[in-house]
């Protein structure tokens, strides 16, 4: 957002540089992102001066070129060859002299010193439009007589330079997006940091008072109240659409505004100096003499101001006549409404609109305005009424219009000025320091708000309704904190620190690190991704409810339009993304929240009710362990690599394993191979290895194994798993092994369970080293070849103690699962 320096001190009265109003601006939230000088003619006519021509003769090898000598208080004169047919001995002129650079639209030129036909030239004697101030080129400018030669011509055309501020503007300050917004926070800065500066006094704004005949009356009604809290305007006779003055124009082109008519340019005025836009109608062109605010059917066909026809959406709203819209709400005006050069009549707009209403229209058609641009962040509805009335001061004085309408303003429900209690205590926690009181009132009311009472402890302010982003006792300490200067907070000497500890950390937090910091160790790397992704996705898998989705009211866009139901795709967003930058060998991690509309929930039901957040921990790895190297093929990662590593960290957070069921899960959807890990009838790890349609989706070609951790289950078990001591043992262990024929269809889990459970004390682990299938067993059969691990605490096992375990193991094994000796 440009802003004008020499505007600024049209509304104040300061005596500060450019370069300190800057910094001013940027300590007190208004970041200044950039400074320019602005010229109200490209180049300043730099190296333009008044020249007094002495001499004019003919050129001797020219039918049309003159020869002239020119005075511009220099020591010498000038030999100038000219061109036009207008110059003469005696004129005073503008003389562009050597090194001086002109401008023809996006192109320039510097003038050198050369030979034209023969004869020297010095400079050039110049007309209007060759030096910015006009397009007429029927000859050299003639000046007054009285023009002193050797004057700039800056000074001669009494030429105006502006300093502009680049103001990175932050979607909550919508009380900064006009002048009069940035000269308040300007004003109390300066003040608060001991500067003289006068306070913002707007200019008073006659009253309006329409003439007794009137020719023209127009109906106003506002169908949508909603959409259009308030909505003011009045009718204007006689008016004279013609070019503004110079010092409007200027006003507007020192920001960047191209100046258009005199009526066009009243309203970007307005809506610079005090944020509120407006919008002109030719009242000739509203049929039926009504203006209507409301909203269209869905497709309606609307021409913009610019040519280009777009469909109606059912919830844009709309100004309209008896018959049709006739301009977008807040964000484009339409082409057959707007004002001409034949306009007589001027129906004039100042209207306070829904800022989501807005924000949304403009993004659903693309159309981003000065207008939507100050509506969406939201303006100050209390001030529609003395906008217009300003406005209409103007549209007296600059086209000679009349006013033939009493002021419309419709305002059925009246938006109250938020009240605000706000505890000293409260301000001085959150400086770091203790702030005087009369400070803490002086601040606010010089920032417009009413400080309605105070006592000792607290005080109670009244915000005013330009202010829409504050609305708690924090903001308020921000608008404090901001203009009393961060800078001013001191660092304290002491710095106090509490050493966390077992007793006083979350929990959960606890053994969210435990797991971060063990994977980390093992090769992983946490990713922590956007909790906003594309509802594609639940559309594209079925294993993703659509209906559950939670969709945003206005999203940035497609790609981020839905809350996330699983972590799942953003992990494989990353891993795509490292794949295509040749990183494929991954071991990822992830905590993150997934969130899900309950279809099933009463709409009156709570908040938390209708759009449960649930709490997960994933896995991905995929690619190989490493690089490989000359002397070592570094191995695949695979779905038996990921089961260790879930079971190590369910074991390093002590979650009873002896009591988890492994299952191969039958549902394919997400998984071509599916495993799942149950406590009792709750699932707590799924995992296996992802689909081809899934890979395909993000296009990768080499497997993905991905496991998902219900981690509210996971936590809650672990939890109540008391951590036990026992003395390391001192007695020898022994190891046996066996090789068991089976069923097929065994599986290696339900041995170890079997052997965990008949093995009595002495059994402290059970491991798997080979798996046998072929001709050398009976066909449906697999051989496991399992080592058993055998220890007793308090003595060193006899030979008869292990032959008596391993027998009853091999008893067990036959009767519970058919099992053989091979």
């Amino acid at each position: 957002m440009k802003i004008s320096y020499k505007w600024l001190k049209d509304l104040l009265t300061f005596d500060v540089s450019a370069e300190e109003v800057s910094r001013y601006l940027t300590n007190c939230g208004l970041e200044v992102e950039g400074i320019e000088n602005a010229e109200m003619v490209r180049g300043g006519l730099k190296g333009l001066v008044v020249g007094e021509v002495l001499t004019c003769e003919a050129h001797p090898n020219s039918d049309h070129l003159h020869v002239t000598t020119v005075n511009v208080g220099g020591e010498e004169p000038l030999h100038i060859v000219c061109g036009a047919a207008n110059v003469a001995a005696g004129q005073k002129v503008i003389v562009a002299t050597i090194g001086t650079t002109l401008y023809n639209g996006d192109e320039s030129f510097t003038i050198k010193k050369s030979k034209l036909r023969g004869e020297p030239s010095e400079g050039m004697i110049c007309a209007e439009d060759e030096i910015g101030l006009g397009s007429s080129h029927d000859g050299i400018m003639v000046l007054d007589a009285d023009a002193v030669p050797g004057t700039p011509a800056s000074d001669y055309f009494h030429m105006e330079s502006d300093t502009i501020f680049e103001i990175g503007l932050t979607p909550n300050r919508c009380d900064a997006i006009c002048h009069a917004g940035v000269a308040r926070d300007l004003y109390a800065a300066l003040v608060q940091d001991g500067r003289s500066c006068s306070p913002l006094i707007l200019p008073n704004v006659p009253e309006v008072k329409p003439i007794a005949h009137v020719k023209l009356r127009v109906d106003v009604s506002v169908e949508n109240t909603k959409g259009c809290p308030r909505y003011s305007g009045l009718l204007f006779d006689n008016v004279k659409v013609a070019d503004s003055p110079e010092w409007l124009q200027n006003k507007l082109r020192s920001v960047g505004v191209r100046p258009i008519n005199n009526v066009v340019d009243i309203t970007q005025f307005i809506m610079l100096e005090l944020g509120q836009p407006m919008h002109a109608f030719d009242a000739d062109k509203i049929k039926g003499n009504k203006v209507i605010v409301k909203n269209l059917p869905e497709g309606t066909p609307f021409v913009t101001l610019d040519g280009n026809e777009v469909k109606l959406s059912k919830d844009d709203l709309m100004i309209c006549n008896a018959e049709d819209g006739m301009c977008i709400a807040g964000v484009y005006g339409g082409l057959h409404s707007g004002i001409t050069n034949e306009t007589t009549r001027l129906f004039l707009e100042s209207a306070y609109f829904n800022p989501v209403s807005i924000r949304k229209t403009a993004k659903r058609h693309g159309l981003k305005t000065d207008a939507s641009f100050r509506y969406e962040r939201g303006c100050d509805p209390s001030i529609t009424v003395y906008a217009l009335k300003r406005a209409a001061a103007l549209v007296q004085e600059l086209t000679g219009a009349s006013i033939i309408s009493e002021l419309v303003d419709i305002y059925p429900h009246r938006i109250e000025p938020a009240q605000i209690t706000l505890k000293y205590d409260q301000v001085n926690k959150v400086a770091g320091k203790v702030i005087d009181k009369p400070i803490i009132s002086k601040i606010l009311s010089m920032l417009g708000m009413e400080v309605q009472s105070s006592g000792d402890e607290q005080l109670l302010v009244r915000v005013p309704l330009s202010k829409a982003d504050v609305t708690r006792p924090i903001d308020l300490i921000e608008e404090i904190l901001r203009i009393y200067g961060y800078n001013n907070i001191e660092i304290p000497d002491t710095l106090f620190y509490k050493m966390p500890t077992a007793k006083n950390e979350n929990p959960a937090y606890q053994m969210q690190m435990t797991i971060s910091t063990y994977l980390a160790d093992n090769g992983f790397f946490e990713v922590m991704n956007n909790s906003l992704t594309k509802s594609e996705y639940a559309e594209t898998f079925d294993f993703i409810d659509a209906n559950a989705s939670v969709k945003l009211l206005n999203p940035l866009s497609n790609e981020l339009n839905v809350m996330r139901q699983s972590l799942l795709f953003g992990g494989l967003e990353n891993i795509s993304r490292n794949v295509n930058n040749k990183n494929p060998n991954l071991r990822l991690f992830e905590f993150g929240k997934t969130y899900h509309y309950n279809t099933e929930a009463a709409p009156d039901a709570d908040v938390t009710e209708r759009y449960p957040e649930k709490e997960e921990f994933v896995m991905f790895v995929t690619g190989k362990e490493g690089e490989d190297s000359w002397n070592h093929k570094a191995a695949d990662l695979d779905l038996f690599y990921l089961k260790n590593m879930v079971e190590n960290v369910l074991m390093k957070i002590n979650f009873p394993m002896q009591k988890l069921k492994l299952t191969i899960d039958d549902d394919r959807r997400m998984f071509s191979d599916h495993l799942t890990y149950n406590f009792g009838d709750e699932r707590v790890v799924s995992m296996g290895q992802l689909s081809l349609a899934v890979l395909k989706k993000f296009d990768l070609k080499k497997p993905v194994y991905y496991a998902e951790f219900n981690l509210p289950a996971v936590r809650n078990v672990a939890a109540e798993q008391a951590v036990k001591y026992h003395v390391i043992a001192t007695y020898p262990a022994v190891k046996r092994d066996l090789a068991l024929v089976v069923d097929k269809d065994v599986t290696y889990d339900t041995l170890e369970k079997i052997g965990m459970k008949y093995g009595s004390k002495l059994v402290k682990q059970i491991s798997l080293f080979d798996v046998y299938e072929g001709d050398k067993i009976e066909a449906g059969k697999k051989s496991y070849a399992m080592n058993f691990v055998l220890q007793n605490p308090e003595k060193t096992l006899t030979d008869e103690e292990i032959n008596k375990t391993m027998n009853k193991l091999i008893a067990a094994y036959e009767r519970e699962a058919g099992a053989k000796l091979r």
